[in-house]
């Protein structure tokens, strides 16, 4: 281990008695991340992106995937993560904070043996300010597993995006941009779970999260629950930028899905308006992106699909793309999180934003039974 400072150690922003080459945990699992959503209006493109930092297991990594039609397009890199802690660049894919809080340019360099590969030079400038969601814990018996600080944002998106011979012009009327920035500790694989993980396995895992941008408001809503409905996390807020936050109550919510599996095709959130009137948040479900597919998230993939802090090496880059026509081709994506562009309305007012869903095993507000519990035919 280096015993010099590096170039951050100059400026006065320590929390704790330690380099900032070091986290305050010696946990494997600690992280530093973001993810960003590009969705067009119309339902036929949404971009993922995201970069992630583990300081204890030496790795940065960074993905992007886009869905066009019924082919998702992606792009992971990984490489040792270096003292150079500004520099958020992997591979192809790179993050300019160009005003903090304000502006951000994310780009994807063409690959030269691949010209109908993803590429795309986008500035995500906010519309909104950034604002907290609830500080998020989580236990497997006894144990910390996940301890994380999260803000949210949304704006505007312009650029170009490129794949497979065609150039897509992303405009700030036609598309949406929402992002996530989030710290802490998170489990990423490797790991023995040891005894808890044996024999404290869930039951159940409900979750829904919910940035939508409107033209003069931004609302967030965020539940977790258990199998039996007991809610481990719950937001319902109102941005504005002239005005203080505002909460919208203890949101229900009413999601119509697709005949036969747990796929989203309609949800009503019900909301609390500050004055105490009802308000009603409908989403409208345009296009989906499984993040177990192309963007590393859990649960692992079979055939060894990357996945977020695992080392693959110096200079890993993978880019591939998958076909989402039959969700067959792809079993594991039922058990984990999609991300569903969707078109909502509100008191109104039509905006856009994400749908984020994931329901497994166990739901009893859900009148699901257990993992192999779907939707029925009545629900259609």
């Amino acid at each position: 281990m280096s015993d010099r400072p590096i170039a951050l150690d100059e400026y006065p922003i320590h929390q704790v008695p330690l380099s900032l080459r070091h986290v305050a945990t010696g946990d494997r699992n600690a992280y530093d991340r973001c993810i960003f959503h590009v969705l067009d209006h119309s339902g036929r493109a949404l971009l993922i992106a995201g970069l992630g930092v583990y300081p204890n297991t030496g790795v940065i990594d960074a993905y992007a995937t886009l869905r066009l039609g019924d082919r998702l397009h992606a792009v992971r890199a990984s490489d040792a993560l270096t003292d150079d802690r500004m520099a958020l660049t992997v591979g192809p894919l790179t993050i300019i904070v160009e005003e903090p809080l304000a502006r951000l340019r994310l780009t994807c360099a063409a690959d030269p043996g691949d010209p109908d590969g993803l590429a795309y030079d986008l500035t995500w400038t906010a519309a909104f300010p950034a604002t907290w969601e609830p500080h998020h814990t989580q236990y497997r018996g006894d144990r910390l597993t996940l301890q994380a600080r999260r803000f949210v944002q949304a704006g505007t998106c312009t650029g170009r995006i490129r794949v497979a011979g065609e150039e897509i012009a992303v405009t700030a009327g036609e598309w949406t941009g929402t992002r996530d920035r989030s710290w802490g500790v998170r489990p990423i694989p490797g790991e023995d779970p040891g005894r808890a993980g044996e024999e404290l396995r869930p039951e159940g895992f409900h979750w829904i999260w919910c940035p939508v941008r409107f033209d003069d408001r931004f609302v967030m809503v965020i539940v977790q629950e258990d199998a039996d409905g007991y809610r481990t996390l719950n937001e319902a807020r109102l941005v504005r930028p002239d005005r203080p936050d505002a909460q919208l109550g203890w949101p229900h919510t009413d999601i119509t899905y697709r005949p036969g599996i747990r796929h989203p095709e309609r949800a009503v959130v019900h909301l609390t308006g500050p004055a105490r009137e009802p308000l009603d948040l409908t989403a409208e479900i345009l296009t989906s992106s499984p993040l177990a597919v192309g963007a590393g998230y859990p649960p692992a993939d079979p055939d060894g699909d990357w996945q977020h802090g695992t080392w693959r090496g110096r200079g890993w880059t993978d880019r591939r793309s998958y076909d989402l026509k039959d969700p067959a081709a792809h079993p594991h994506a039922a058990y984990g999180v999609t991300d569903h562009a969707a078109r909502f309305t509100l008191d109104g007012r039509t905006g856009y934003g994400i749908f984020e869903h994931g329901s497994f095993g166990r739901h009893d507000p859900s009148g699901f039974t257990g993992y192999a519990a779907v939707a029925p035919e009545a629900d259609r």
